[in-house]
C-alpha cells in the first residue's frame, strides 16, 4: 500500500505518481501491468481524474505504455537506466506482492535514488515560477470557490460552458478559428487530447502519418490503438505534401505554425495543398498550435484549421507554454462528425479537469487577465530569447549556428564542426551538472541539434548559463 497524505501540501497525483515511479523502479519488470486507473480510484478513495493525472505524467516520462482496451504497462524505453543495484533487491509492490522487509517499506523513501541535483538546466519547454500571475488565480481561485462552484453538481464532461465560451472567443479572434462552444473539449493535455481522437477516429480511419522529427508522444499514443504509422518528411516547407499522399495515410499530425523541433513555418501554400489533398481523401489533419502565442517578431499565420472552416481539421491549444504547465489544461476543437462520436462514447460523460480549475481560467480569461498575462509574457519573453541569442553568440562564437529561433521557450543551435561527438557531449554536460536537450532523442529523424531552453531562468541568470555551457561545449 502506498502512504498518501490528503493534508500534504504536495497534491494528491503528485504524490501517487511519485510513489508509484518509484515502485516501477524497484519491483516492477519491463512489460508488468499496472492496477487500473479504476481499481486504484477504488482502493485509496481518489477520484478518477486523480489517478489519471498520475498515470498520464507516468506516460508522459517514459515509465509506462497505455495499450488500447487493456491498461498500463511498465515501458521498456530507457527502462533499464533507471535500475540501481540496490533497488533490484527491494521487495515492496503494489498489490499482492510479498514485502520480505518491513524496515525498507518503513524507510523506503531513505533507499530511493536522490534525483541528481543540476546547476544549470536548459528545459526548452518551461517557464519560471515567477512568471505565473500568483496573486491574481488566487484572488480568482478564492472568489470561485466561495461563489460559483455547486459542490453538490457533478461538472460538465466535454468543459465547462463558460470556459468554452470564453476559449472560442478567443480562438476566434488571435488564431481564426471556426468555432462555437459545441465544438470545444477541455482536456488535460496533449497525451489525453491525442488518445481521444485516436479512439474516435478508429471508426473511420486505421492510418496514421505524422512529421518527422516531430513530438515522438504523436505517434506512439495512436500505435497503441493498432494504426499503422507512417513518417513523413520534413522540408523547408514543412511537412512534404507529396509524400503524404504516397503513404496512402488518412489522418496526419502536424505542428504548422512552430514546427516542433526545427522551428519551421508551413508557408499558406502548402497549408492549402496539404487541405486540398485532406479534403479529397475525406482524411483529418490534426493541428497542434501548442505555442502559437509566443512569437516574437512576427505574427503567427492564421490556424490552418480556419483555413479548412474545420471539417477535416482538429485543432489542439494549450495554457502549458504561456501560462503554466502545472495546472494541465488543454482543449481541442473538433469537426461535427467527431464530436457527434464523442456524445456517444462514455468519454462525453466525466470531465477531465477539476471543476474549480476551469472556473477559475474562465474568470482569468473573461476579465482579461488572460490578455493582459500574454502581453506580459511575450515581452518578458522576447527579452530572454534576445539575451540567450546574445550570449550565444558571444560565448560560443563560430563554434556553433543558430538554426531555429524568434518564437517558442528555445533557441536551437548546431556545431559548426563536422566531427562534432554529441555523445561525448552528453557525458560532459553530466559532468559539469548542466542538462542539456537533444532534439533526436525525442524527434526521430536525422535533425540533431541542442534545444537551448530560456524560459526557466530568470532574464539576470541566462548569460552566466550560457557560459558555463559555453566553456564545456568547447572542450568537445
Amino acid at each position: 500500500m502506498y502512504i498518501l497524505d490528503a493534508k500534504s501540501k504536495t497534491p494528491l497525483h503528485i504524490q501517487l505518481y511519485q510513489a508509484i515511479k518509484e515502485d516501477i523502479v524497484s519491483n516492477y519488470k519491463v512489460g508488468d501491468k499496472l492496477p487500473s486507473i479504476r481499481k486504484v480510484a477504488t482502493l485509496y478513495n481518489l477520484s478518477k481524474n486523480t489517478v489519471e493525472s498520475a498515470y498520464s505524467q507516468l506516460y508522459a516520462e517514459g515509465y509506462v505504455e497505455s495499450r488500447a482496451k487493456s491498461g498500463y504497462y511498465v515501458s521498456e524505453l530507457f527502462f533499464d537506466s533507471f535500475r540501481t543495484e540496490s533497488s533490484k533487491h527491494k521487495s515492496f509492490a503494489l498489490f499482492g506482492t510479498k514485502v520480505s522487509d518491513s524496515k525498507k517499506f518503513c524507510n523506503k523513501s531513505s533507499d530511493s535514488p536522490t534525483p541528481k541535483s543540476y546547476k544549470y538546466d536548459f528545459f526548452p519547454a518551461q517557464l519560471h515560477k515567477e512568471d505565473f500571475p500568483l496573486k491574481t488565480w488566487k484572488r480568482l481561485y478564492n472568489r470561485v470557490i466561495t461563489q460559483e462552484v455547486d459542490f453538490g453538481a457533478y461538472p460538465q464532461g466535454q468543459g465547462e460552458l463558460v470556459l468554452r465560451e470564453a476559449i472560442a472567443k478567443y480562438l476566434k479572434n488571435s488564431r481564426g478559428v471556426v468555432c462555437g462552444v459545441e465544438n470545444i473539449i477541455i482536456t488535460h493535455g496533449f497525451i489525453d487530447a491525442m488518445e481521444l481522437i485516436a479512439k474516435l477516429a478508429k471508426a473511420r480511419y486505421g492510418h496514421f502519418a505524422q512529421e518527422i522529427p516531430g513530438y515522438h508522444i504523436a505517434h506512439k499514443v495512436f500505435k497503441s490503438y493498432g494504426y499503422n504509422i507512417s513518417p513523413i518528411k520534413v522540408d523547408a516547407h514543412g511537412l512534404c505534401v507529396e509524400e503524404l499522399k504516397k503513404s496512402q495515410a488518412q489522418i496526419v499530425y502536424i505542428t504548422p505554425s512552430h514546427q516542433y523541433p526545427t522551428g519551421i513555418t508551413m508557408p499558406v501554400t502548402n497549408r492549402l495543398k496539404l487541405i486540398a489533398h485532406i479534403q479529397s481523401i475525406g482524411g483529418l489533419i490534426i493541428e497542434d498550435d501548442y505555442d502559437s502565442e509566443l512569437a516574437y517578431y512576427n505574427r503567427p499565420i492564421p490556424s490552418l484549421q480556419g483555413l479548412d472552416k474545420g471539417e477535416n481539421v482538429a485543432y489542439l491549444g494549450t495554457f502549458a507554454k504561456a501560462l503554466s504547465p502545472s495546472i494541465r489544461v488543454g482543449y481541442m476543437v473538433l469537426p461535427s462528425w467527431l464530436m457527434n462520436l464523442y456524445n456517444k462514447s462514455y468519454d462525453a460523460h466525466f470531465a477531465r479537469v477539476s471543476l474549480t480549475t476551469q472556473l477559475t481560467l474562465a474568470t482569468f480569461i473573461k476579465e482579461g487577465h488572460w490578455d493582459r498575462h500574454i502581453r506580459r509574457i511575450r515581452i518578458l519573453n522576447k527579452k530572454k530569447h534576445q539575451a540567450m541569442k546574445e550570449a550565444i553568440e558571444n560565448c560560443l562564437g563560430e563554434t556553433c549556428n543558430i538554426v531555429a529561433q524568434g518564437a517558442g521557450l528555445a533557441i536551437l543551435i548546431v556545431p559548426t564542426s563536422s566531427s562534432f561527438d554529441w555523445e561525448r557531449l552528453k557525458r560532459v554536460a553530466e559532468e559539469h551538472s548542466i542538462r542539456i536537450y537533444l532534439s533526436k532523442d525525442v524527434s526521430g529523424g536525422e535533425f540533431q541539434a541542442v534545444c537551448m531552453g530560456f524560459g526557466g531562468f530568470r532574464l539576470e541568470e541566462i548569460e552566466e548559463a550560457v557560459k558555463a555551457f559555453g566553456l564545456m561545449w568547447k572542450t568537445i
